[in-house]
Parts: structure tokens; sequence; C-alpha cells
């Protein structure tokens, strides 16, 4: 007769493959089934709205479960069959944490979701709070769109929101300055002059990853080459290395831009509201200042949810740090899983070292009295994320990142015009 321990286990075990089943049984996204994993999203909508709400406490706890398993669902019961599609499962999984974290916080956070200056949600306190290294009065209310009610608006604002901009949660978050001008139209030219360029560079660099043999396929291949000698073989890995970063920054600032241009030109949204995303992180001079400014902040949140304060409450100060690293590195390889291809921790040990690499500068601080910084800082940085963090990229690669479809073959002038011709001037000499 089964104990107790394995009646709980069996039926945990049960009740996680129901939202997160076997590859083989997971339902294909097509245009006839798209609408469930989106549908799945509205109890999180309506917990955005609840968490602006007095008086709901008890309802958005009672509702957590609910928008969890919903999320769960639309993650990973549904997905993209194609070869070249499958890194979409790898996107819509980092989608789904996301919002669980949001869904936590919205749900446990008794007063609900504040404005800064706001004493409970809708009323406000004072003015003049500062958040990040703007203020917050500079932030103004944007004006609410004619055509959508505002408790829709202030709900899909706050569930859409990553780094809490005029939002409690967001005080401390680090905003690149902004270059562009302020005036509506003059800033919408701005962003799309950079989206322009955002997406010319990423469809170059991916056309370069799809290249080379295996790396550049759906099925995926080491970036380590083992027929090379080892000189050419870690020459020809930091070039996929560098050429896949450069390709992350790149899609980053090209889908920001994007949706800043839909915010700002069909919303009406503020062009204060949408500040640059990245902060040249190729001029940091310490580990510190490329996750605390330079990187981008967008998951910054989700990683104090999930890691970070229950490190907090574990161990204090440092606890928070090495569990907000260690939920970054569990956050991308619990995405990586959709993708069909098992699980490989190299990127969780990545990103947990982050932790005992930034308390080791500020031990380094203490002892030589000056922060790690200038050319020595910016080499340290460099070795960290060019040469410790190919092993990640790599499990990455292996598992078919690199041959996903980013932009297709038919809006892609680099595979259109320039590697034809290129082709063209080689055949020619």
């Amino acid at each position: 007769m089964p104990t107790l321990y394995q009646e709980l286990s069996y039926a945990t075990h049960r009740a996680l493959r129901f939202y997160v089943p076997e590859a083989e049984r997971r339902i294909p996204i097509s245009w006839n089934t798209a609408i469930y994993p989106i549908a799945c999203y509205a109890p999180f909508i309506f917990l955005a709205y609840l968490t602006r709400r007095p008086d709901t406490y008890l309802i958005r706890l009672l509702l957590l479960p609910a928008v969890i398993t919903s999320i769960l669902a639309a993650a990973y019961r549904y997905t993209w069959t194609r070869p070249e599609l499958n890194v979409y499962n790898w996107g819509q999984c980092l989608f789904a944490a996301v919002a669980i974290a949001k869904a936590l916080e919205f749900a446990l956070t008794k007063e609900g979701m504040l404005k800064i200056g706001e004493s409970q949600p809708g009323v406000m306190k004072e003015k003049g709070t500062m958040n990040g290294s703007g203020k917050a009065d500079t932030l103004q209310e944007p004006l609410r769109h004619p055509y959508i009610a505002t408790w829709f608006y202030d709900a899909m604002e706050l569930a859409h929101s990553m780094r809490g901009l005029r939002w409690k949660f967001g005080v401390g978050v680090h905003i690149p300055k902004e270059t562009r001008p302020l005036e509506r139209i003059p800033f919408l030219q701005a962003t799309l002059l950079t989206f322009i360029k955002s997406y010319l560079t990423l469809d170059f660099l991916e056309s370069m990853v799809k290249l080379f043999p295996g790396v550049g396929t759906p099925s995926g291949g080491t970036m380590f080459y083992p027929n090379l000698h080892p000189t050419t073989r870690y020459a020809v890995s930091t070039t996929v290395h560098m050429l896949s970063g450069s390709a992350l920054l790149s899609g980053f600032e090209m889908v920001y831009d994007l949706i800043t241009l839909i915010a700002v030109a069909v919303f009406d949204s503020s062009p204060l509201s949408w500040p640059p995303v990245m902060d040249n992180p190729w001029t940091a001079d310490s580990m510190h200042s490329f996750w605390a400014k330079h990187w981008h902040q967008l998951l910054r949140q989700t990683f104090l949810v999930f890691g970070g304060y229950p490190g907090h409450w574990i161990a204090g100060q440092y606890g928070m740090v090495f569990g907000a690293f260690i939920a970054s590195g569990l956050f991308h390889e619990c995405a990586m899983y959709s993708m069909k291809r098992g699980f490989d921790h190299t990127a969780t040990v990545f990103f947990a070292m982050q932790g005992p690499i930034l308390v080791g500068e500020r031990l380094w601080r203490r002892v030589t009295g000056r922060r790690v910084s200038g050319w020595i800082g910016r080499l340290w940085v460099y070795f960290v994320m060019f040469v410790a963090a190919q092993p990640m990229v790599d499990a990455w690669h292996r598992r078919g990142l690199g041959g996903g479809m980013v932009i297709p073959p038919t809006l892609s002038p680099t595979r259109l015009i320039f590697l034809p011709l290129i082709k063209y001037y080689l055949h020619r000499t």
C-alpha cells in the first residue's frame, strides 16, 4: 500500500504534467488554437486590475493559483512545432515566467501595487519622490486614451510595466539618460531610425550566426568545433559568442523600439514612459556597474520576486544578491526546457557565479580602498562576458537557439541582397 508521501508525490507529478505535459502531448499552435494560450492570460489581467482596487487582498490570494496554472498552460501546453520556430517556445516561456513573478507580487502585496506618492491605489499622498535616476515629478501621468476604459488602461499599464516608472516597485532602478527629443513627432522619428538600425544590425548578425555549421541549424550544434586546432577552435567560438551576444543586444533594442512606436503612436503613451532600454554595456568597467546600470533592467523585479526577496529573508543583503542571480539562471534554463531538448544547467551556473563575483568586487574595494574600474575593470568585464560566458551560449546553441528564425528570410536584406552579392563577387573572382 503506498504511503502518504508517495500518494502526494504521484498526485503532484500528475498535476504538474497536466500543465507541463511531455513534448509529444503538447498542442501545436496554429491559427485554430492560437486564441487559447492568449485567453489563458485573461485571469492575469484581471489580477492586475484587482491589485489597483482597494480591499481586494483576499480575492487576489484566492485567484493566484488559477492565474499561475493558466499561465503555465499557455506556455507549456501549447507549442510551436516547426523546427525553425522552436525558439519561440523559449520566448513564450520566458514571458510566462515574467507574468508569474508579476502575479505573485500582485497577489501577495497586501496594499496593492502603488504608484509613487500614493497611500493606496488611486489616492495620492505627496509629491517629489525619487524614482531611479530620474524624478517622479518629471514622469508625468500620461493622458488616458479616449477609446480605452481607464480601468483597463491602468491594468494593462501595470501588467506590462517592467522597470516600474512611476510605480513604487521601480524606486531605485537605473534609468539611462534620454538622447531623443521628447516632443511626440520628433521622438517617433528618432525611435523609428533606431528601430531600423537595430533591425538591420540584428538581421546581419543573425545571418552570420546561421553560416556556422551546426550552430546555425534548428537541430543545433556546438560552437567548439572538435576537429579544429585549439587556437582556431576558441577563436571561432569567441566569434560565434560575440555575434550571438551582439544579436541579443540588437534584438532587445529592436523589440523595445517597436513596442515604443506602437505605444506612443497608437495608444498616446508619453515619450517619458519609454527611456532607452540599454545604457551602452560595452563601456561597463565592473560587473557591478554592468548588471546594475549598463545592462537592461527589464527583468530586475522578476529576479527579485523569484530569488532576491526570499534570499534576503534567509541571508540578508548577500542572500538577496545570490538569490536574484540564481533565479536568473533558473529563469533562462526552465524556459529553455520548452524547446524539448532537456535541461542543461550551464546557464544556471554562470548566473549563480555572478553573486560571488559581485561580492568579490566589494571585498576588493574594502581591501584596496578602490573600486573595480578603469581599463583593468573593463578587461575584467570582457573576460566574464566573452570568455566565462561561452559555455552558457554553447549550451543554448547545442539545443538549436542559433537556428531559430528571428527575422524571416523574405524580410532579410542580408540574405536577400548582401550575401548573394558576396557570393556573386566570389564566383567572379
